[in-house]
């Protein structure tokens, strides 16, 4: 699993027809830090993420492994929306409210 900060959708009209239904977007990966690492993943939204939110990400055979991505062709899904955390008992990250 990565974390990561959503900052972008992929739009594609011509897709493989089992996946013509799923949101794609552009994931930012995060280091332990909430820093940028430089690297992006297109990901499938499994759980409804929107722009600037932070998430989960899973790659490999693991994106196949949630209900909305079993049997299709996903090399990177959003499984989670991440509201907190820390590292060492310090907090790294905390999603506001409102």
């Amino acid at each position: 699993m990565q974390l990561g900060r959503v900052v972008g959708t992929v739009w594609a009209t011509q897709k493989d027809p089992k996946i013509e239904s799923m949101k794609l977007l552009v994931v930012e990966t995060l280091d332990h830090a909430n820093r940028p690492t430089g690297g992006y993943a297109v990901a499938a939204d499994a759980v409804g993420a929107g722009e600037n939110e932070v998430v989960l990400i899973a790659t490999g055979s693991s994106a196949r492994q949630t209900r909305t991505t079993e049997g299709k062709p996903i090399d990177a899904v959003v499984m989670a929306i991440v509201d907190s955390w820390d590292v060492g008992g310090r907090v790294v990250f905390e999603k506001s409210i409102g």
